[in-house]
């Protein structure tokens, strides 16, 4: 019996022990979460009775280079369901559809889904918001958000971009810059009860969004302007198929104006430019044609530049030193090498000429020799030397490379149709850099259209700064060319481009398209004024123009035309000599 209490005793002791341990044990993990972890669980409780909204931080400015708005925004609203929170759903389903346009069973869709909050239309018109805002729906809120705007339409759309729903940037500048103009977003906070209820008597707390930062451009809104009326103008008389035109500052690289026509809406950038039938489409065929509208065509695509690539040829003969203006050349029409006969643009022929006079008569077989005279080797060599083989860094996104023959493939014939600007193709902006470079004294720019990034009240501006390469050519052979190009525009083929009272230089193309057979050809003209200083640099593009379709008879007095309005714009006198007139 004793032996039976005190077996009962240690049972008890040993039960008692174990709870004083599971106790303690208890009370000390107690204490542990009161003391290091109560911080967290506090945030997580938090979390579990907020609800969170985002607010969109206003994007930053785009400004032309003499401060006029190119892109600002419109406040507009963000209109959401929160589903615990509604009461009569049937009353919102049909005021939601009514105000906002919608159909009633797309609306129902979204108001009976089951989420914490579910967005019914963005992009909504501030005074639909306000309106749908006093009817006091419960469940239904409205934010206000911001849409882009473009206060002039389609002037420079494929430069500055567009953006999407969330505001981010598509194309363009607005995607180039994104991180700068964005801004950081803010955040309204609600807190509920365990239904998910909002507690009125709590309130909201907000975290206000940054704005984005304003981007400062090269581009000049009116130069802009001059520009695309030309394009326009040319595009119509000539029924081409587009129209090209760059017009930048040869000695710093900064771009003035950059016109595709047809340009597009960017405030309705989902509709084709041109005329058709969208309905029998597909979406990737509707999606394809948007592409294509999207696409900037001067740093996108590429072509046959034709004569204007002579210029490249002619400054690595004259800096190397195998021709100068005094070399004296024959012209019968055409140009054997190897099997080949290469024709002139005059079939009869030019006869005996010195090297300026071929570049003037824009001489085939002239240029067809001085690339022999280099060969390949050397020829590449300054391929690279110029930068023809790299793209040119422009601050826009998608620019194309050269396309040419491998150094290995290129014989004589290759070498030969390339001397004058055939058989590879290049873009636009690589053509007007690399000629700035050979022009300016021998320095290669980084083509740009920022220039300083600054906060919304202009107070402080950051400037943006591109790599230059220097030595391109000697300060020498870059006078060479302008005197020869000059003389290419008050004696030659370029004459069409010549102003009264300015010296300007610059070089006629006509290439004909693949299928050659196509009889579809491409009308250029690259000019550059004064000739003696180069500030402005114009290039422009027709494609498949109609009827007549030389350079120098089509492109050459567009080029003209802008410069007769932009050089007295940009403060650029005449020098009283009638030495260029058109």
């Amino acid at each position: 019996m004793k032996k039976l209490m005190t077996f009962h005793k240690k049972k008890s002791w040993t039960v008692f022990l174990c709870c004083v341990l599971i106790m303690a044990g208890l009370i000390g993990r107690l204490a542990y979460l009161m003391c290091f972890c109560s911080e967290r669980y506090y945030d997580r409780a938090e979390e579990l009775h907020e609800r969170e909204r985002d607010i969109k931080a206003a994007r930053g400015l785009i400004l032309d280079a003499r401060g006029k708005v190119l892109a600002s925004n419109r406040t507009v609203c963000t209109v959401s369901v929160i589903h615990s929170q509604i009461r009569d759903p049937e009353k919102i389903i049909r005021i939601l559809a009514e105000k906002l346009g919608m159909k009633e069973e797309d609306v129902r869709k979204r108001v009976e889904k089951i989420s914490s909050i579910e967005r019914i239309k963005t992009n909504v018109d501030k005074s639909t918001g306000d309106a749908i805002r006093e009817c006091r729906l419960d469940g239904v809120k409205v934010d206000e958000d911001y849409k882009r705007y473009y206060p002039y339409g389609s002037l420079a759309s494929r430069v500055l971009g567009f953006t999407g729903g969330d505001n981010q940037g598509i194309i363009g500048l607005e995607v180039k810059y994104d991180e700068i103009l964005k801004g950081k977003p803010g955040k309204i906070l609600t807190t509920t009860d365990a239904r998910g209820i909002e507690l009125d008597s709590l309130g909201e707390r907000r975290k206000e969004p940054e704005e984005g930062k304003s981007l400062w451009l090269s581009l000049d809104i009116n130069i802009q302007k001059y520009a695309q009326q030309e394009a326009l103008k040319v595009m119509e008389e000539k029924q081409a198929e587009r129209v090209s035109i760059l017009i930048m500052n040869p000695q710093n690289g900064e771009i003035y104006a950059c016109v595709n026509v047809p340009e597009f809406d960017l405030n309705d950038p989902f509709t084709l430019n041109t005329p058709r039938d969208t309905a029998e489409m597909t979406e990737e065929q509707k999606q394809e044609c948007l592409n294509q509208m999207w696409r900037n065509p001067c740093l996108n695509d590429t072509y046959e530049p034709g004569s204007t690539f002579k210029i490249i040829t002619m400054a690595a003969g004259l800096e190397e030193g195998v021709v100068s203006v005094d070399d004296r050349f024959y012209c019968p029409g055409y140009i054997l090498v190897k099997d080949r006969r290469i024709h002139c643009a005059k079939r009869t022929g030019h006869g005996s000429q010195n090297f300026v006079e071929g570049a003037q008569n824009s001489c085939n077989p002239v240029f067809i020799q001085v690339g022999l005279r280099l060969g390949v080797d050397r020829y590449y060599r300054y391929f690279r030397k110029f930068g023809l083989l790299t793209k040119t860094g422009v601050d826009l996104p998608g620019e194309a490379r050269t396309i040419m023959h491998q150094e290995k493939n290129m014989g004589e014939v290759e070498l030969a149709t390339v001397s004058f600007g055939q058989s590879f193709q290049i873009t636009p902006i690589q053509l007007a850099v690399t000629v700035s470079s050979l022009i300016n004294g021998g320095r290669r720019v980084t083509p740009h259209f920022g220039t300083a990034v600054s906060d919304r009240e202009q107070t402080k501006a950051e400037e943006l700064v591109y790599p230059v390469k220097e030595g391109i050519v000697s300060s020498e052979t870059s006078g060479q060319i302008r005197e020869i190009l000059e003389k290419v525009v008050s004696l030659g083929s370029g004459k069409n481009a010549g102003i009264q009272g300015y010296h300007i230089g610059g070089k006629t193309a006509t290439s004909q398209t693949l299928p050659r057979s196509s009889c579809r050809y491409i009308s250029s003209f690259l000019g550059f004024a004064p000739a003696e200083n180069p500030q402005v640099l114009g290039l422009c593009i027709i494609h498949d123009p109609k009827g007549v379709y030389y350079g120098g008879t089509v492109a050459a007095p567009v080029i003209r035309s802008i410069f007769e309005n932009i050089l007295p714009y940009l403060g650029i006198e005449k020098t009283g000599e009638n030495s260029s007139e058109g």
